[in-house]
């Protein structure tokens, strides 16, 4: 399977399912407790995201959530994490499968995070910029006593300013930049991609978070590429200007981040490079996973405090991750 692109620069698919679960249930698909899974994988930045954001707004109880391996082939993500090889909840092997359940010989890509309706065994959507801000505000009546607000109304025109530029330069920038089939395009991307790492690290210089005192989805959101930087980013994508750790104020919101609860706590560091590195063969033919860097930086002091700032505004953190849902020990940071 291909990953870099023939016409020289790389640009992303983004036809996704549009179909929304929300509180009036106007796509047929109503919020409603118990009804849907989740289904990431803990490699996928994007999965990570809806991980994330479950996690902190104590949405377990009402949407379950099933965890793929951290490889696939072309014909899905599988749940090779689960006995039998099954997700225990939709009794399927590959979530392909829900993709057909709902369109017979789906031929967009097969990606997580996508919600399944448990009782059909069909897909609902795949549109990960829309599901965590659903998670948000469609799911509110389902959220945890004390969660944070991660889209606030009166910050959502900023919000939405962020991460439009930093889906386009960053998220998906160290993408252009990995996938690139040419060098003039691998270069575009490389520096639109440090540009604006440098734009935000002059952003967060003196201030705690992207938007407002508080974290907010486009902390999520940068935090999820930012995390996977040093591990896979600059060294399999190219993206070697600088590393994560050698650029002060992103390590320090980083790891300040990667400290609270729902953020590091998610992070499967082994999962992350196994994906990359042995599923992108065009780019790694060997699949050899590298055996670094060293994560225990992690969990050093980040000093962030002094900026101020309450990262869960007037809501409290979220407690640990329950049974079944941690990350396995020795993948994390420690």
């Amino acid at each position: 399977m291909a990953y870099v692109s023939t016409s020289g620069e790389f640009t992303r698919d983004q036809r996704y399912i549009a179909s929304r679960i929300t509180a009036d249930g106007r796509d047929g698909y109503p919020v409603e407790a118990g009804r849907y899974r989740l289904v990431v994988s803990r490699a996928c930045p994007w999965a990570n995201r809806a991980i994330i954001v479950r996690r902190l707004l104590g949405l377990e109880d009402a949407l379950s959530m099933g965890v793929a391996g951290p490889t696939h082939d072309e014909r899905s993500w599988t749940f090779d994490l689960d006995p039998g090889g099954r997700d225990p909840v939709l009794g399927i092997e590959r979530l392909q499968e829900a993709f057909f359940k709902r369109y017979p010989g789906y031929e967009k890509g097969i990606t997580v995070p996508a919600i399944v309706d448990v009782p059909t065994g069909q897909v609902v959507t795949n549109d990960f910029a829309r599901i965590t801000i659903d998670l948000s505000v469609e799911w509110a009546a389902h959220h945890r006593e004390g969660a944070p607000a991660l889209y606030p109304e009166e910050l959502r025109a900023e919000i939405d300013d962020i991460n439009k530029v930093v889906f386009a330069d960053v998220n998906n920038g160290v993408y252009r930049a990995g996938f690139a089939g040419s060098q003039e395009a691998y270069e575009k991307a490389y520096h639109r991609l440090f540009d604006r790492l440098d734009l935000l690290s002059e952003r967060l210089e003196d201030r705690r978070y992207l938007v407002g005192d508080t974290i907010t989805e486009a902390d999520v959101r940068l935090f999820t590429t930012l995390v996977r930087f040093d591990p896979v980013y600059h060294g399999h994508f190219k993206c070697n200007r600088s590393k994560l750790t050698e650029m002060p104020v992103l390590w320090a919101y980083a790891r300040d981040l990667f400290q609270t609860p729902g953020f590091g706590d998610t992070i499967d560091f082994s999962d992350i490079k196994r994906h990359y590195y042995e599923v992108h063969r065009d780019i790694n033919p060997t699949g050899i996973v590298p055996a670094g860097p060293d994560l225990s930086g992690w969990l050093t002091e980040h000093g962030r405090e002094k900026l101020g700032g309450r990262p869960f505004g007037d809501g409290t953190p979220p407690p640990p991750p329950r049974a079944g849902e941690e990350v396995p020990a020795g993948h994390g940071a420690t």
